[in-house]
Formats: structure tokens, C-alpha cells, sequence
């Protein structure tokens, strides 16, 4: 086949003929590659195993906690095979008592501190995502500076006992109200957000707050639904704070009534009648109890986790990698 241009001689112009011979080459890349089958099967066998060292012991605590006392006796310790259900474990720290206290007050100060931490780390980010803010390198330094420097556990403590808080559930909240953490997260989340939303909104009169609450908070549902999560936990599970600044018993978290059963070997201290009903163990045993007031501490951030967990790769590692 040949073309020619004017008046010039013809070129040839090589035709398309078959593939050269020899093997064929994958045209997928090195690692892009499918999986061997030995490769499938040790992925497989690791994942497994994973997947049971985090439920076996979960499920123990489990069917120990609704194990009856011959059950228990048989076995000689924690259950793993359930053979009888007997619930008296739950129904006598839910009678009234140290336990059910404890629920309360861990509820209290999970929801209380939670708030009260969303809205300063909220704020604290909007301003430090504004450069034009008033002190804002300064502030920034300050905040960052926490993460190379601590202040140490007596100053703390003498804060907090100067401040009035010794023996108060406020103890267990404004010592750790702030993450540089989390606040460092939705800083890089909100410094992200279009300027062009924020200076239409500007013009239209929109102050601060306004464009804060209508504007950004709207675009960054995702990192604020995940940063919560992570208060809600952390509030839920408070526990040397509780140990260094809870002296009554009757202000004591759950986390703090569990150590007492756990580690520090105390014998529950329910109150109530005993429970009667068929079937139903009057007295449950020692380590049924524990493990029920175990299952209660863990099951709230069970329930909240599948919720929040959708939006842990936009929340979170999205945020910080913009950042």
C-alpha cells in the first residue's frame, strides 16, 4: 500500500500484519496479577485466625455471663460451650445497685462529654482553618506543642484539684476535652471546604457562626460523625481519670466498677431481692456477674460502631490525607 503527497514519489506505508510470534505476554501488570492458590489459602488461613483471637474471647465472656453456678462448677472456670441459660447474672445487676449506678453515670458522662467536646474541637478547628484568623500560627504552635510535651500527671492533678472538680464527673470530662488528634482531623477536613461557599456566604451577610453551622458543618457530616465516635468511646471507657479523681462510690464509672471486680478481685455489691423465677438461679454466681458487667461495658460500642463505620475512610483518612 502506498500514499502519495503532490507530486511527490509514492511512499510505502507498511500494512498491519499478524502479531509476531512467540509467547504471548499477560496484559496485566506485575501487581495486578491474579493470587496463586497457595497465596488464596494462606491470606485465608491468617484472616481466619485473626477473625477468631478477637471472637473466641468474646464469645466466652458471653456464654459465661448467662452460665448457671453447674455449669460453671463443672467447667471450673469460663464456659465456652453453652450448655444452660440462666440470665440472674443480668437481672441482679440490673436490680438496682453499684452496676446499674455505674451504667447511669458512664451514660451521663459519654453523652455530656461528648457534646461538650464536639462543639470546642468544632470551633477550635473552624477558627485555625481561616488564616486570616486572629492568632492563628500562635494558636496552631500552642495546640501542636501538646504533642511533643506533656505536662505530667501531678500538675494535672493539681489543676483539677485547684479548680474544685476532685470527686465531680466534670473531672472526667474537661481534662480530656480537646484531642490535638481529632482536632488536627477536622482542621485538615475544613480547610478543604470550596472558599468559594464561604466568601458567597459572606456576601450574602453571613456571620462566622452562620457560615460554620450552614455551610461547613453541612459538607463534613462524615469526619464529625467519626470524630464523636471516637469522644463517645473514649468518655465510655474512662478509667484513670476516674482511679486518680473519684473518690465516692456512688459517682464511680462502669469502667472503675469493672476494674474493682476484675482486678482488684472485690466481690459485686448488688442490692435487690434475690431472683425468683422458674428456672432462674436465686443467687448467680461470682464469675457470671463479672462477666455480665464485662458484656454491658463493651455492647454500647457495638451498637454505635456499624453505624459510624461507613464513614471511617472519607471521615478520617480522606481528611488527613487533603490535609
Amino acid at each position: 500500500m502506498t500514499t502519495q503527497l503532490g507530486g511527490a514519489t509514492p511512499l510505502p506505508v507498511p500494512s498491519a500484519g499478524p502479531p509476531p510470534r512467540g509467547r504471548r505476554r499477560s496484559r496485566r501488570p506485575v501487581w495486578e496479577e491474579p493470587p496463586t492458590p497457595l497465596g488464596l489459602f494462606g491470606k485465608g488461613t491468617v484472616l481466619t485466625l485473626l477473625v477468631l483471637a478477637v471472637l473466641v474471647p468474646l464469645w466466652t465472656v458471653l456464654v459465661t455471663s448467662f452460665a448457671s453456678r453447674r455449669t460453671i462448677d463443672e467447667v471450673g472456670g469460663m464456659v465456652l460451650v453453652p450448655r444452660e441459660i440462666d440470665p440472674s447474672a443480668y437481672l441482679t445487676i440490673f436490680s438496682g445497685g453499684e452496676v446499674s449506678r455505674a451504667v447511669w453515670i458512664s451514660t451521663v458522662v459519654t453523652v455530656l462529654g461528648t457534646g461538650v467536646s464536639l462543639t470546642l474541637t468544632v470551633l477550635a478547628a473552624y477558627g485555625l482553618s481561616r488564616p486570616g484568623s486572629v492568632a492563628h500560627r500562635g494558636l496552631l504552635f500552642f495546640f501542636l506543642l501538646t504533642f511533643l510535651i506533656f505536662p505530667g500527671l501531678v500538675p494535672s492533678y493539681l489543676v483539677v484539684t485547684g479548680l474544685g472538680l476532685k470527686d465531680s464527673i466534670w473531672s472526667l470530662i474537661l481534662p480530656s476535652a480537646i484531642s490535638v488528634f481529632n482536632l488536627v482531623v477536622i482542621r485538615a477536613f475544613f480547610m478543604n471546604v470550596p472558599g468559594e461557599l464561604i466568601d458567597s456566604a459572606r456576601i450574602d451577610g453571613a456571620g462566622e457562626l452562620r457560615i460554620l453551622t450552614r455551610v461547613v458543618l453541612p459538607l463534613s457530616k462524615a469526619v464529625v460523625a467519626v470524630v464523636g465516635l471516637f469522644y463517645a468511646v473514649g468518655y465510655w471507657n474512662v478509667y484513670f481519670n476516674a482511679l486518680l479523681y473519684i473518690d465516692s462510690n456512688d459517682k464511680f464509672p462502669i469502667q472503675r466498677v469493672l476494674q474493682s471486680y476484675i482486678l482488684a478481685g472485690q466481690s459485686p455489691n448488688v442490692s435487690g431481692t434475690p431472683v425468683n423465677l422458674p428456672g432462674v438461679t436465686a443467687y448467680p454466681p461470682t464469675l457470671a456477674v463479672k462477666m455480665a458487667v464485662v458484656v454491658v461495658t463493651v455492647v454500647p460500642a457495638l451498637i454505635v460502631y456499624p453505624f459510624v463505620q461507613r464513614h471511617f475512610t472519607k471521615g478520617v483518612i480522606t481528611g488527613a490525607i487533603k490535609g
